[in-house]
């Protein structure tokens, strides 16, 4: 008999104890240069992305026969009937494992194609352009699945068990989140407890939104593990496998968009898993989640900037063909705007995707936060690329394809990209969340340097030795972000009419870190609960990224149209710069908290009078759940990849 531990709350936890996990779980140290990281130092090291990182000839190669292949196969599946149906039917599964979609990425050793990061965002885009549910597919199952923490963390006995059936078309899935735990694993409360004979561990918990886990064989299950003698216990990372007695998918969700999803709620109930299937040790499983998400949230700029190119191509084609007022609506300025908009972003969005990806591949560089500003980045300018064409469909955008094609008119699902790429702005880390967590990165330097000053329980004491080690800090640094580069006028010179955005963008960064250090001058540890303008930091940081990057790629592509949409873009993206420097101190952040705080107290229950709430007493806010037996029948289902 296994030793139980009772199940049935989140575990209760201090903020300053789940603070201390998540500090624990970051990857601490940099042992590889990080250009984004030295961006928000005010230190634009161009060389650490110039020239443009390039594939091996002979990856290109083998990477475009494969995307060859995808192409042709995309070309027969049908995506209306994912949406209308809210499934992607077998036979397209089938397809996709048969070409190695589902090992793109793992090594051919292990039966995997072997193919580079870039490689696989692109087939990602490929796929996710037929519908955006097979991009997801694809991406639940390698980019967070069972590969990826595998091939980061797994034994050579783990991956040779494993690897070759993923690689086949044993889908996977990454198992977190529970009913009452999101972004604060801390309070994780899915428990393993190590059995008496000390070969197994007993998985009892419920995990929600489990993407892929309707229709997984093997998924990641994140459970904690109690301390004990012989056990250090912690957050750990199991591979489960999903035929295991005492598993439950208990029910398959249904959402706004991604209609073909197949996400569920999984119960596990005395799950027996043999301790060879812990993935990097006990208490690991935290930092194998964070380092897996470095590359895996790669994924979703590349679907982001697909979608950014069709929005492109329809908004071109409509915008000549619809005439208003006697010439086409795409030469009327205001719709004209918003194409040009939808070009240029577009055109930001695929060169941080690429060059995100070709930092994976090179791995000289730490991306941790690269890889975290295009998620965030590409997640929310794709939503108002979209809803910008939207606006240019007029009442057609708003209309389904199914009800356009029933009248005769070309099915344009923009309604329906609308409400696919929305999640992206909380997948795998919502806007806000990447905001802290990209805050965080940026200011290490600082916090590092300020130590005690930047902790708010510090002793008076404490703070004056961290002053005294600040002080040594900013004395060498704060000169640097004087001047630089960005004040010559003949700097960047071999990249053209774009040299004077890299010189923008050389000012702006010193700016940016000056910027950053005047906040932490300011308000010092009060600066973590100063969440508006940290977000404002990153989001400047994320738009000087996409300069470079736009910059970068379009002068190794070295063609006219490339330099027009990244000059395009930067102008553009300078404005918007502009506006969140002024908002880092001008804004009504304060006054916004103040009312806030009144509202959840209750003080303007009288605005909310003259209208009904019919969601009133159908349920509680989040769903309790206690250890157990599951009561329903399970909804799970197995797709047979047809691959052996």
């Amino acid at each position: 008999m296994a030793r139980r531990c009772p199940v049935a709350k989140p575990v209760k936890v201090t903020e300053q104890e789940a603070r201390a996990l998540a500090e624990e779980s970051r990857e601490a140290g940099w042992d590889k240069p990080s250009f984004a990281k030295e961006l928000y130092l005010g230190r634009f090291r161009l060389d650490l992305v110039h020239p443009h990182p390039r594939s091996t000839p002979e990856a290109e190669a083998k990477a475009e026969r494969f995307l060859g292949q995808l192409r042709e196969y995309c070309a027969t599946i049908d995506g209306s009937v994912i949406e209308r149906e809210s499934r992607i039917p077998d036979e397209y599964v089938k397809g996709l494992a048969a070409l190695g979609c589902f090992g793109i990425k793992i090594p051919e050793e292990y039966g995997g194609l072997g193919l580079t990061q870039v490689a696989y965002n692109r087939a990602l885009m490929l796929v996710g352009s037929v519908n955006p549910t097979l991009g997801v597919l694809l991406s639940a199952h390698q980019s967070i699945g069972v590969p990826e923490p595998l091939k980061l963390a797994g034994t050579p006995e783990q991956k040779a068990r494993f690897l070759p059936r993923c690689a086949k078309g044993a889908i996977t899935a990454f198992l977190l989140t529970e009913p009452d735990v999101g972004s604060d694993p801390a309070r994780l409360a899915t428990t393993a407890v190590p059995t008496d004979d000390g070969e197994a561990y007993e998985l009892d918990g419920v995990k929600l939104w489990t993407t892929n886990g309707v229709v997984a064989e093997l998924v990641v299950v994140m459970a904690r593990v109690p301390k004990s003698e012989g056990h250090r216990g912690g957050v750990t990372a199991f591979i489960v496998e999903m035929d295991t007695p005492g598993i439950t998918v208990e029910r398959r969700n249904a959402f706004m968009g991604l209609r073909g999803i197949e996400n569920g709620v999984t119960r596990f109930h005395r799950v027996r898993v043999p301790k060879e299937n812990v993935v990097g040790g006990e208490g690991k499983g935290l930092k194998i989640a964070l380092a897996t998400l470095n590359t895996g949230r790669l994924s979703i700029p590349s679907m982001c900037a697909g979608a950014g190119k069709w929005c492109l191509k329809i908004a071109r084609e409509w915008a000549g063909e619809r005439v208003q007022w006697g010439k086409p609506i795409g030469e009327h300025a205001a719709v004209a705007n918003k194409i040009a908009f939808i070009a240029a972003t577009t055109y930001a969005m695929d060169s941080v995707q690429e060059l995100s990806g070709h930092l994976s591949d090179e791995g000289r560089n730490d991306i941790r936060i690269e890889a975290a500003l295009a998620k965030l980045w590409a997640s929310e300018m794709s939503c108002r690329v979209a809803d910008e064409l939207m606006q240019i469909r007029g009442g057609r955008g708003y209309e389904t394809a199914e009800s356009l094609a029933a009248r005769g008119e070309r099915a344009v699902g923009v309604e329906q990209l609308v409400r696919d790429l929305r999640i992206n702005r909380i997948f795998e880390g919502s806007t806000e969340i990447m905001h802290l967590l990209i805050a965080r990165e940026a200011v290490d330097a600082h916090l590092s340097a300020a130590g005690a000053l930047a902790e708010a329980d510090a002793d008076l004491s404490a703070k004056a030795k961290a002053a005294a080690k600040a002080s040594g800090f900013y004395a060498k640094w704060l000169p640097q972000l004087v001047t630089g580069r960005g004040q010559v006028p003949t700097s960047f010179a071999e990249f053209g009419r774009l040299a004077p955005h890299l010189r923008y963008v050389e000012r702006t960064s010193r700016k940016l870190a000056r910027s950053t250090f005047y906040g932490m001058a300011r308000w010092q540890a009060a600066l973590e609960k100063r969440q508006g303008f940290l977000g404002r930091i990153v989001d400047i940081g994320a738009e000087l990224f996409a300069m470079a990057a736009s910059c970068v790629r379009a002068e190794m592509q070295d063609t006219a149209e490339a330099r027009e949409l990244a000059e395009a873009f930067c102008h553009q993206s300078r404005l918007r710069v502009e506006r969140l420097f002024d908002a880092l101190w001008t804004n009504t952040d304060d006054g916004d908290y103040a009312l806030t705080a009144g509202v959840l107290r209750g003080r303007y229950t009288s605005l909310e009078e003259g209208v009904l709430d019919p969601s009133e007493g159908t349920g509680p806010w989040i769903s309790g759940w206690t250890a157990g037996k599951s009561t329903v029948e399970s909804v799970a289902r197995r797709v047979s990849s047809g691959q052996g």
